[in-house]
């Protein structure tokens, strides 16, 4: 059984082991720049743009988490929720934490009219696009995801603007 639950703040310390978990399994063990102060800050500061849900087993252990945003369909006119981690312990996995996540976020997505739950799996981790597809899930064939960070953003986010009038 599964218990889903708003974080708190307390979860912090849990939820930065899991992603530096995650970084692990994703074969990026030193990518996480992450820190407590940062994640408190974005989940929890005055304007959160950042939130997480946790999974609990029936004892109230944390099991895992899902880290989500909203994002914005432009053809739909509306908002779509955008999961950035989702993430279940090892000895947890097959429990239905991670289903319990996904339906949660999907729930969300249904009582307040978003049009879409997104996010992006590794081409490689066959057990999590397996899983996905047996939720319904589909991937976005024909779409590449590009990411613009490091010295490239630096770089082009330096360079001569466009000035913006009024």
């Amino acid at each position: 059984m599964s218990v889903i639950r708003p974080a708190i703040v307390s979860d912090v310390p849990a939820i930065l082991q899991m992603i530096h978990d995650l970084a692990i399994y994703e074969k990026e063990p030193d990518a996480v720049r992450n820190t407590p102060e940062k994640l408190t800050e974005a989940l929890f500061g005055e304007n959160p743009r950042v939130f997480a849900h946790m999974a609990e087993n029936a004892a109230g252990d944390v099991q895992g988490f899902a880290l989500w945003f909203l994002n914005y369909s432009t053809w739909e006119g509306v908002h779509g929720i955008y999961l950035e981690d989702l993430y279940v312990s090892p000895d947890a996995r097959g429990l239905g934490h991670g289903k319990a996540l996904l339906q949660h976020l999907a729930g969300i997505a249904v009582e307040r009219g978003y049009a879409r739950v997104e996010w992006s799996v590794l081409d490689w981790n066959e057990p999590s696009i397996g899983f996905y597809r047996s939720l319904g899930a589909e991937p976005m064939d024909g779409w590449s995801t590009f990411r613009l960070s490091g010295d490239a953003l630096g770089t082009f986010g330096s360079g001569d603007r466009v000035l913006a009038r009024g």
